[in-house]
């Protein structure tokens, strides 16, 4: 009855999963997203999702794929969880969730898979459920459409670049995969921009999106337009889009050390609901 145990889930386990994914729905929107796209079907995937069960009973997960995604996980679940990564090899880009059981779990995998190229120990996680009232929207910002792609990646690879430190383009694909996530967002109506003259000064991307919230990702203005209130403007504008036609909370996790981007949040109502951790390779 005290016995733990970790193994491979498939979709016969999506219940227990989803339960598990559910303790916070914001905190864990990507994993969640990933699991209801999924149907936990290993093709669909893009990964594995492992679960650490004490007493017979789904506790843990940590999704196992580009990114690797501590869920649920205390210090026995991530000692579990490194162990397996330990025995498989890296294979992901980046580590990346919460910060206690991500923090444990890199101290774990630290001595044979570092160093990190960026360690990033400090990232807040921010949601809102409403629309700011004081802010005017951008009426400029609309859905980027799919004739647009050669527009807007430009602008993708820029913010990637920025955020990252590499760009996806010098990727072993040659940046297929990442061209082919943009075309998808841009596909699916979540990529919204203000474009003149042929370029995207301002994007913004509705990331995972689960039935409890969505995530924000890819927020960019062109290095020349920062400081004139674009992305305030803009963001208001892609928050009412989000709010409105795809889930009741928005939240979005940032660098603690930009403070611009903080006060634009801040400004939109955003409050911190948590601190995320990433480790990129």
């Amino acid at each position: 009855m005290t016995t733990s145990t970790t193994r491979v889930l498939g979709p016969d386990d999506l219940g227990a999963a989803l339960a598990v994914l559910n303790k916070d729905p914001v905190a864990h929107a990507f994993v969640t997203a990933r699991v209801l796209d999924s149907g936990l079907e290993p093709a669909w995937l893009g990964g594995e999702m492992w679960g650490w069960y004490r007493r017979g009973r789904l506790q843990s997960l940590c999704y196992a794929g580009a990114n690797l995604v501590p869920v649920s996980a205390g210090p026995a679940a991530v000692r579990a969880f490194a162990d397996r990564a330990l025995r498989q090899g890296r294979r992901c880009s980046s580590i990346v969730g919460l910060s206690a059981p991500t923090a444990r779990l890199w101290a774990h995998l630290e001595p044979a898979w570092g160093p990190a190229r960026l360690l990033r120990r400090r990232q807040p996680l921010m949601a809102t459920d409403r629309a700011p009232g004081d802010i005017t929207p951008d009426p400029a910002v609309r859905r980027v459409r799919k004739d647009e792609m050669d527009i807007v990646l430009p602008a993708a690879v820029a913010m990637f670049t920025e955020e990252v430190g590499v760009s996806p383009l010098d990727a072993d694909d040659g940046g297929l995969t990442y061209q082919a996530r943009v075309a998808e967002t841009v596909g699916s109506g979540r990529c919204f921009a203000r474009i003149e003259d042929g370029r995207v000064v301002f994007k913004a991307e509705i990331g995972a999106v689960t039935p409890d919230t969505c995530q924000l990702q890819g927020v960019w203005t062109a290095p020349d337009r920062r400081g004139q209130g674009l992305a305030t403007a803009g963001l208001a504008t892609v928050l009412r889009h989000a709010l409105a036609d795809t889930a009741p909370v928005v939240s979005l996790y940032v660098n603690d050390f930009n403070t611009p981007a903080l006060t634009v949040y801040r400004r939109l109502g955003f409050t911190e609901t948590g601190v995320l951790m990433s480790v990129l390779f």
